[in-house]
């Protein structure tokens, strides 16, 4: 921290006699024996009243610490005044100045203690701490007595209550200064302790302090800087009057005159100075420091003020030596910085008259201004445009070519106030001149329109801006500021029309298809009057005047196009990107226009030229343009439906007669087809398909045609590829229209049964072509597929719609296999392979990037099977274990398809991940063989995807609890499954596996990692536990990421122990200690050999923190830990050598022996149990160590987290930070824990882990016992 400077030795106190106070004024201590901490000035002592004072001094009487009092009752303190906000300031201030003129130690004893009040700071300045203790003394005082256990003070408070206290504690300071301005100010009292306690709180360490008093003494200068502005016009207009009276005539001067003007100029001079020294000690004492402060708000104030200094007294601070602190804090790490200092240089630039005076600072920043366009902050980069448009106006010589096209490109962006910002840009520098028009001229309209240069100069700056093509984004960029261009459609359409003038250079082919897609672009603009896809920020509420400029806009578009669009369609006819454009205006018009302006004659004359247009073009987007601006006049709401309806009626009839009679010639022809046949019955079918998207062609029998056509493609096997695929997509297009009539709940069960008969019989088809040789039909084929069954899953009868449960359909196993294996085939391939869509174009990137969008389809198509339970979520698996391989092209798509699946069935999501992770390894043993290298990459492949896996199930392990449960089962069996190879005595053949299911042990919760290694060790033989070799290294991982933390009894899944909760568990498990049998019996669970007392013993010792005494969540007794359950047989049988262990007599009720199982000597058992003892000891001390240590260093700190620590006394740390105990000493070093939520969130901390299940997480939820053989409980 930089210590502020001491105040000047110019800024001397009055030195007069000592004070004087009257005899019922009381500065002692509070009564809490605190002392008030106020501050004042450092560089001189306090001034004394002077003789003539005393007097007044009785008036203060009935005043403690500067408070009026009344009947007892004290008024309301400044700080409450101001807080409140009701008061007009005005009167609140003369009140205090009226106080201060009566005791002025008094008054300003309660303008230093409001400052005070204002940092939030309790203590209170007390009149003997004001006359014997310096400044600083009096700070530390006041910094003793601050409130630490909240950060928040008056100027951050959130609430209605706090909302305003800003404002009115800068105008309380704005209003103080200027009702003193004319004698207090000048006393050398008021302003000298007032500047001196700020700039000592400033540099305090506390935040509360040094923000409010940099806000106060920032607007302390503001208003000096005010009065230093009057001052200075009084001496201008003091000095005129004196030169125009001394510049009379001797006769008529008048001296008396000339004398009190004379003094009248030294005594605001002299004022002049005294404010000029105040403002310079703020400035050096205060700003100097606080514009580099480390908290961002108070840098951000420093610069917002100076930037209103420059702009009302830009004689004084107007230049370099100010304008540098701007300069620089230009480059702040903080957005919010930055902005005030482009904000602060707007006021300037704005006036041109301040020009002159900012070229050197503007040659020297302006390159930091240009690259702020593209800050990261979007209010910044918006600003820093905006100044640059002002540095526009003022001077074109100031920014070159360069830094233009910067911004230029910016109306490109998607954040729509950048975009915006930088048209406003662009429309000033490209738009400025335009030609003026002669007065009393008649209006030139068309080509001879002062905006048809300026629309070609738009289109030239489209076709220039090479990396983008978006139109739409560049119109609605200029829609602000130049909507009178850009509306101006009749200029547009003679450009198009009409031919050029003597002298003009006529548009070139690609600028007139430029020029028509800007103006569809503005008409789309005028009549939805919303941004583009991609840059809208929600629908918003359009004002009565907005609505009625839209009306306007379609009337008037409506008007234009109405009568221009044939000859324009006419023109354009053959060339295809214009005519698409051109096609869409129909449907922005307001089609009533056509009755209401009797324009029924160009309403046929488009008619005519569509159907011309359908008739020409085979290209499928001018077609469905066709179909969807046909779909927009065939309105039944206007009266030109019946005309137009007739009209679609006759071009269908036509196509479908000719489609029919084309087809049946060509399917006659068999093997023997002609190319121009084909080519006919082509271009017919994507005329039909085409418009079978957006109208109802059911009346024309088409699914019947399109069939026999697809059976005929599998029969032959040499049907071109795009027929197949148009009637593929025709017959699509006809089970959709036909389930779109029966959804309506009007058809007859005929209906029904064809439907069904036809969809089922048309998947039957398409699952036959999946196995085509041609790629794009399998791909049409699949892609048809997923869509008719999702579309007619079990979702079809949600909604009331309970009549369409026949259409139902599930898909069978086989076309289940057959879609996964399409997208094993051609989804998860390399781009290099994929050559199919490529058509030998390997080298062009646009082609790249196409072919992997359309396997994205292809996959996403697939996944939604999955999410919506169309195809079993097994089959998932294989999908899955592509994850790490496809992470940059479907890493997206697989990561949402877990997320969704997981929503769905937690544990059935586990196992298929689990599954994934086996299809790997099993793989992987394939390729590598059982002796592969753990350390190879494609083993760490797996283990890397496994750990992936992991951090899927995120932070709270109540919800996964029963899914990770059943996933260590799953891969605990996987692992035990094969036999070893190297025959009896060696690890299982998938035992490995055992290191990748390790990745998921961190998510085990403490009591389930018990259960499961229980399961674990009943797959596990005595000979098992005793090996140490490489090869069983994945066994001794597993065992030890299970046992770390799983013994630890000290805290259970409530994770901390409170009154009440251990109140309501010691009710769930109330049985008597007597019944252990009872309950053993039930639960089956072992016993352990120490008593409860001696667990106890045990957890003192772990647990160096006092916990309060928890409750046994279980009153059975547990039987001394066995490595395996002696009733079950693993895999691996021990030597028959081995003598029969002894068996307790208690346990022969349990369940006889399955197996038979040679018994081991005892004393071998026991030495082996000794030694994992000891070694559980070992491991427990060391955990317990580590424990204590976190807990030592947290405790104090979480202890007043009270609102984490809803319902506990004691803090839960383990669960989430002794999953990695290798990270403790990070954790004590690197988190501020009075401030961050260390367990899972708080709206799912104590409430729901209340509801949870018992600390004896029941094993047979997750184990089989048809696997086990042999009941765990």
């Amino acid at each position: 921290m930089i210590a502020a400077p001491e105040i000047p030795a110019d800024f001397a106190y009055a030195q007069d006699t000592d004070t004087q106070f009257s005899s019922d004024t009381d500065f002692s201590e509070d009564p809490d024996g605190r002392s008030s901490n106020s501050t004042k000035g450092k560089g001189g002592k306090k001034g004394k009243k002077a003789s003539g004072d005393k007097g007044k001094g009785a008036k203060g009487a009935g005043r403690i610490n500067g408070h009026h009092q009344e009947n007892g009752m004290e008024n309301m303190m400044l700080f409450e005044v101001v807080k409140l906000g009701r008061s007009a300031m005005q009167s609140v201030v003369d009140d205090w100045i009226e106080s201060y003129k009566h005791d002025r130690d008094v008054a300003l004893l309660d303008l230093i203690n409001f400052f005070i009040q204002c940092s939030g700071c309790k203590g209170v300045v007390t009149g003997e701490m004001f006359r014997n203790m310096q400044n600083s003394e009096i700070i530390r005082r006041m910094t003793e007595e601050f409130d630490e256990d909240s950060g928040d003070y008056p100027l951050t408070i959130a609430g209605p209550l706090w909302k305003k206290f800003k404002s009115s504690f800068c105008e309380f300071i704005s209003v103080l200064v200027r009702q003193c301005q004319y004698s207090i100010i000048y006393d050398e009292y008021m302003m000298d302790t007032v500047i001196s306690l700020l700039t000592g709180l400033s540099d305090s360490q506390v935040r509360a302090f040094r923000h409010t008093s940099t806000l106060a003494a920032m607007k302390l200068m503001t208003a000096l800087v005010n009065v230093a502005l009057n001052l200075s016009i009084n001496m201008d207009n003091t000095q005129r009057q004196y030169e125009a009276e001394r510049n009379k005539m001797v006769a008529k001067r008048a001296n008396d005159r000339l004398e009190f003007l004379l003094q009248k100029r030294k005594e605001l001079q002299e004022n002049q100075d005294e404010i000029e020294n105040m403002m310079n000690a703020i400035f050096k004492g205060v700003f100097v420091h606080r514009y580099r402060d480390s908290i961002a708000e108070i840098r951000a104030i420093c610069i917002e003020e100076i930037g209103v200094w420059m702009k009302l007294y830009s004689d004084a601070f107007l230049n370099d030596s100010y304008l540098k602190y701007v300069g620089w804090t230009m480059h702040d790490k903080q957005g919010e910085v930055r902005l005030k200092c482009l904000t602060a240089l707007q006021g300037l630039y704005y006036n041109r008259e301040l020009n002159a005076r900012l070229e050197l600072f503007t040659s020297r920043f302006k390159d930091r201004i240009v690259s702020m366009t593209l800050d990261k902050e979007y209010d910044v980069a918006v600003q820093a445009i905006k100044l640059l448009t002002l540095v526009l106006n003022s001077t074109d010589e100031v920014l070159t070519p360069e830094d233009c096209e910067s911004v230029y490109h910016l109306v490109y962006s998607a954040h729509r106030p950048v975009a915006v910002a930088a048209g406003e840009f662009l429309y000033k520098k490209l738009f400025s001149q335009r030609e003026p028009e002669e007065e009393g001229a008649p209006k030139r309209r068309g080509r001879q329109s002062p905006n048809a240069n300026l629309i070609k100069t738009t289109v030239f700056f489209f076709l220039e801006s090479e990396l983008h093509e978006h139109a739409a984004y560049l119109v609605d960029s200029l829609w602000d500021c130049g909507p009178e261009l850009l509306k101006d459609w009749d200029c547009m359409i003679s450009l198009l029309l009409d031919d050029p003038m003597p002298g003009e250079e006529a548009l070139t082919d690609r600028q007139e298809t430029a020029l028509i897609e800007i103006m569809l672009c503005t008409v789309r603009q005028a009549a939805e009057c919303h941004p583009p896809v991609g840059r809208g920020t929600g629908k918003r509420v359009m004002t009565a005047k907005e609505k009625k400029t839209q009306l306007d806009d379609r009337t008037r578009m409506t008007e234009l196009f109405a009568v221009a669009l044939p000859p324009l369609l006419a023109k354009y006819a053959v060339d295809a990107e214009k005519v698409t454009n051109l096609l869409q205006l129909p449907q922005f018009f307001d089609l009533e226009i056509y009755t209401t302006g009797r324009l029924e004659k160009h309403l046929e004359a488009l008619l005519r030229q569509i159907k011309e247009i359908v008739e020409k073009h085979t290209d499928t987007e001018v077609l469905e343009t066709c179909s969807k601006t046909y779909h927009s006049l065939c309105n039944e709401e206007f009266t030109i439906f019946n005309r137009v309806d007739i009209a679609r009626s006759q071009l269908l009839d036509e196509l479908v007669d000719k489609f029919n009679r084309l087809l049946e010639d060509f399917l006659q022809e068999g093997e023997d087809t002609d190319e121009d046949d084909a080519y006919q019955v082509l271009s017919t079918l994507k005329r039909i398909t085409a418009f079978h998207n957006a109208h109802d062609l059911s009346g024309w029998d088409l699914f019947t045609s399109n069939f026999k056509l697809l059976n005929t493609g599998i029969e032959n096997g040499d049907m071109p590829e795009q027929i197949v695929i148009h009637s593929l997509q025709c017959t699509h297009y006809v089970i959709l229209w036909h389930l779109a009539k029966l959804s309506e709940g009007s058809s007859r069960k005929d209906d029904m049964v064809t439907l069904r008969k036809q969809m089922r019989a048309f998947c039957m088809m398409c699952q036959r072509y999946l196995t085509n040789v041609n790629t794009a039909v399998k791909e049409q084929a699949f892609t048809i597929l997923c869509d008719l069954l999702l579309i007619f899953s079990h979702q079809m009868v949600a909604g009331s719609r309970e009549h369409l449960e026949p259409l139902v359909y599930s898909p069978e196993d086989s076309l289940q296999s057959e879609l996964l294996s399409f997208i094993l085939n051609h989804v998860f391939i390399d781009q290099d392979d994929d050559t199919n869509s490529t058509d030998g174009q390997q080298d062009d990137e646009a082609v790249k990037i196409e072919a992997l969008h359309k396997r994205r389809n292809l996959l996403a198509g697939y996944c939604k099977l999955i999410i919506y339970c169309v195809v079993e979520m097994k089959t998932g698996a294989d999908i899955f274990k592509q994850y790490m391989r496809y992470y940059n092209d479907y890493g997206d798509i697989i990561k949402e398809t877990m997320s969704k699946t997981r929503q769905i069935d937690k544990i059935q999501c586990a196992k298929t991940l689990i599954l994934s992770l086996q299809q790997l390894f099993n793989e992987m043993l394939s390729e590598l063989g059982h002796g592969f290298d753990r350390s190879s990459s494609a083993f760490c492949g797996i283990k890397e995807l496994a750990r992936r896996f992991s951090l899927t199930f995120g932070l709270d392990q109540v919800k996964t609890r029963d899914a990770i449960a059943m996933l260590h089962k799953d891969g605990i069996e996987f692992s035990f499954k094969e036999p070893s190879p190297q025959g009896e005595g060696g690890p299982p053949l998938n035992l490995a596996f055992l290191d990748i299911l390790s990745e998921f042990s961190s998510k085990l919760m403490r009591q389930d990692k018990r259960t499961v290694h229980m399961y674990l060790e009943r797959f596990m033989t005595f000979q098992m536990a005793l090996q140490r070799e490489d090869c069983w290294l994945p066994l001794i991982s597993y065992r030890n990421s299970l046992q770390a933390g799983g013994d630890d009894d000290t805290m259970s899944v409530m994770s901390g122990y409170s009154s009440r909760g251990s109140s309501i568990r010691s009710k769930k498990t109330k049985a008597p200690a007597t019944t252990t049998g009872t309950s053993a019996a039930k639960r089956k669970l072992p016993e352990e050999e120490s008593s409860s007392s001696d667990v106890w013993q045990q957890q003192g010792m772990q647990t160096p923190v006092m916990l309060p005494s928890p409750h046994l969540t279980s009153t059975a007794m547990r039987e001394p830990k066995r490595g395996r359950d002696d009733t079950y047989m693993g895999v691996y049988a021990l030597p028959h050598d081995q003598p029969q262990p002894h068996q307790h007599p208690q346990q022969h009720h349990q369940q006889a022996p399955q197996h038979h199982q040679t018994p081991m000597d005892y004393n071998s058992q026991v030495t082996w149990m000794l030694a994992q003892r000891q070694e559980e000891a070992r491991q427990q001390q060391e955990r317990a160590m580590n424990y204590a240590k976190l807990k030592t260093n947290l405790h104090h700190a979480i202890r007043r987290g009270t609102g984490l620590m809803e319902e506990d006394e004691e803090p839960i740390v383990e669960d989430v930070m002794m999953s990695s105990e290798g990270r403790m000493d990070d954790l004590n070093e690197g988190m501020d824990f009075d401030t961050m939520d260390i367990d899972l969130p708080p709206s799912k901390n104590r409430r729901e882990r209340s509801e949870l299940k018992p600390d004896y997480f029941d094993p047979a939820s997750i184990m089989d016992e048809s696997v086990l053989g042999v009941s765990m409980f």
